[in-house]
């Protein structure tokens, strides 16, 4: 196991905001396919009017500034002109949905129509060169209250907000990859009664950039069009949206239904039936004696009837006899693997980075000139990933690893770094791939595992890209802020690999610094993105190295979080860490078992905040399968106290409470 590489990684004061499905009609009448019919686009000087759900889109051609004109007659900019002339446009031309024009002296080529209620931008570059377009620009029309950002589950920040425009809060003057630093494609503004979404399903070769302009925080898109990365194409769709704080997720979650994106937790049950343990389920990596049929046994005995069990790749592995009384007393049973990275055999710090014959250095990633591709902390190589897919059918080396791993009778795996999508050009002759490639291999493999093997499969920080092939991920439900992994340097205050069964790094209480403790874990700043998107996709946990126990001060609102989200917590165990906090795992996997049996299948929803200060929050899952309502402050709402949490389920006569703080004395 390994933490995630920092290269690859709100106080609103609103009142309540009510979340909906979108409705998909839209403003002019559609075909078949959802296209808008011939003359709905109206083309007048260098303008191209768009008509879309709740308005109508306008692209000025000569600066690519989109305005669009909302049905209740306000105006409203989805993007301000590019940060940078996007050339000199040619003669605006129709065709049958939408309409084109070219920008000559760039070599770009835009097509401009209406699909699904969107307004889908498309930017060809036909240029043998590789160039950049920094747009949409967003954020700039001062209507803009708070922007939407999946970082892990998601948040909702102020753009006027002083911590989030500091420097203590690393956001501004920053830029993140879209397919690997964000959990979904997109982001978003709102306005508090109207917003915008905007989705880039071309996320590969896209930054997302932050800006602070006058106390403001403002967005750049820009896209890097590179003919031997295959990222010539470029899409962006712009939503008109209710302007609730999730609008962007329910969007995505829409455009990925239309476009067959979209996995089933249920379909995944039936096809895996290890899956359906993952229902109820806290998760938790194993050590020492807790790895042990006495260990499983102490566990069960404590109540706790439904576990994930991870165990390291290190040379003490649970042995058959652990797993199987793990199976029996319910509980998945999987190790942890990876197969990013290769180094000698001889000398490698890992069972998982020993590979046979000659795949280290034969199968590492080549950069441009030619060198290896250093593996995590610069140990090794990164593995390429079309390599092993070319070899596979006749040499079988992932097949065979995952006998191997799965040989005491492990019904779980986990698959670190594959779903994370830090993805790699690789330059070798023998085994060339661009990013998009290297990404379609690991899907290729990740189905195999889940479907081929049977496996209840996971992944660390999963994107939605991976979503209908994983059935859980670890990291997703963490927002990471940089400050994260220098704290997780200080070895003095963060503990580090010793002993070896029971690590400091994983098992000692450990204190954020106050700005990191803030952009992580704010409850105001939070919002369930990736769920609204994700939650009857599959399940989503926060990252495994920052168990319930590892930040005590942070411990009830990341219990609530847990339950406002119908998201497990996680957990790491040693023998003696169950004789001091096993009650606790117990009870709140018990409050936790039924809701999570019952909605965890179920789509989220519902979101709405309660309180102007946004510490009441409320969630709903299905048709009325599940509400919870979490009341983070430290005032009583309704007669629900500060610091709980009340669930019900349909059919209940009275909701269920859960005060963590209660819990964990």
């Amino acid at each position: 196991m390994h933490f995630t590489n920092p290269r690859r990684t709100a106080r609103a004061a609103a009142v309540a905001l009510a979340v909906t499905l979108p409705c998909v009609t839209l403003a002019a009448p559609a075909d078949a396919t959802g296209r808008q019919p011939a003359g709905a686009v109206r083309v007048h000087d260098r303008l191209v009017d768009v008509p879309v759900r709740g308005g109508t889109a306008t692209v000025d051609t000569a600066t690519l500034r989109v305005t669009a004109r909302t049905d209740a007659g306000a105006t409203v900019e989805l993007s301000a002109p590019a940060a940078g002339s996007p050339g000199r446009p040619g003669r605006v031309t129709t065709t049958a949905d939408g309409a084109r024009w070219t920008y000559g002296d760039t070599g770009l080529t835009v097509t401009a129509r209406a699909e699904q209620g969107r307004l889908l931008v498309s930017v060809r570059s036909t240029g043998a060169a590789d160039r950049t377009l920094a747009w949409p620009v967003t954020g700039a029309d001062r209507a803009d209250a708070t922007l939407q950002l999946p970082r892990g589950e998601g948040l909702s920040l102020p753009v006027a907000d002083p911590f989030w425009n500091s420097p203590e809060a690393g956001l501004a003057g920053s830029k993140v990859a879209m397919e690997s630093q964000l959990s979904l494609p997109l982001w978003g503004y709102s306005t508090g009664r109207s917003g915008v979404s905007y989705l880039v399903p071309t996320d590969i070769g896209t930054t997302l950039d932050f800006a602070s302009e006058k106390g403001r925080l403002r967005t750049t898109a820009t896209h890097t069009f590179a003919r031997g990365d295959d990222t010539t194409d470029y899409t962006v769709a712009f939503g008109l949206t209710d302007g609730s704080p999730v609008a962007p997720a329910l969007d995505y979650r829409a455009w990925m239904k239309e476009h067959g994106q979209l996995g089933s937790l249920q379909r995944k049950v039936e096809a895996v039936p290890a899956n359906k343990k993952l229902l109820g389920a806290f998760h938790a990596y194993v050590w020492g004696n807790a790895r042990t049929a006495e260990g499983i046994r102490k566990l069960r005995a404590l109540g706790v009837e439904r576990m994930w069990l991870g165990y390291d790749a290190g040379p003490n592995p649970m042995d058959a006899a652990a797993t199987a009384a793990a199976k029996d007393a319910g509980f998945l049973v999987g190790p942890y693997d990876s197969f990013a990275n290769g180094q000698p055999p001889a000398t490698s710090d890992t069972p998982t980075s020993a590979w046979p014959d000659d795949l280290y250095p034969g199968f590492c990633v080549q950069r441009a000139d030619r060198t290896p591709e250093p593996g995590y902390h610069d140990r090794g190589c990164y593995m390429s990933t079309t390599a092993f897919e070319k070899a596979e059918p006749t040499r079988h080396y992932l097949a065979d690893r995952t006998r191997q791993m799965t040989a005491n009778g492990a019904d779980s795996y986990f698959l670190d770094v594959d779903a994370a999508g830090e993805l790699f050009r690789d330059h070798s002759a023998a085994h060339p791939q661009t990013k998009a490639q290297d990404r379609a291999g690991r899907l290729a493999r990740m189905k195999r595992l889940a479907d081929g093997a049977g496996l209840a499969l996971g992944s660390e920080s999963a994107g939605a890209w991976s979503n209908q092939v994983l059935s859980f991920n670890h990291g997703s439900g963490t927002p990471v802020h940089d400050g994260l992994w220098k704290a997780q340097r200080d070895k003095q205050k963060w503990g580090g690999y010793a002993p070896e069964k029971a690590p400091d790094v994983f098992f000692k209480p450990a204190e954020l610094p106050a700005d990191v403790a803030k952009a992580m874990y704010d409850p105001t700043y939070r919002v369930p993105l990736y769920e609204t998107a994700l939650h009857d996709s599959l399940v989503n946990v926060e990252r495994w190295e920052l168990s319930y126990d590892k930040l005590p001060q942070q411990k009830t609102d990341r219990a609530l979080l847990a339950m406002l989200y119908n998201t497990p917590l996680n957990f790491v165990i040693s023998g003696d860490s169950l004789d001091r906090q096993g009650s606790e795992l117990a009870a709140l996997q018990k409050y936790f078992s039924p809701l999570h049996r019952a909605a965890g299948t179920e789509p989220m929803t519902g979101f709405r905040t309660l309180t102007a200060d946004r510490t009441v929050q409320r969630t709903s899952f299905g048709d009325g399968t599940l509400t919870v309502t979490a009341n983070f402050g430290t005032t009583a709402y309704e007669g629900l106290p500060g610091g709980c949490v009340d669930a019900r389920l349909k059919g209940d006569k009275q909701a269920r409470r859960l005060c963590p703080a209660d819990v964990n004395r």
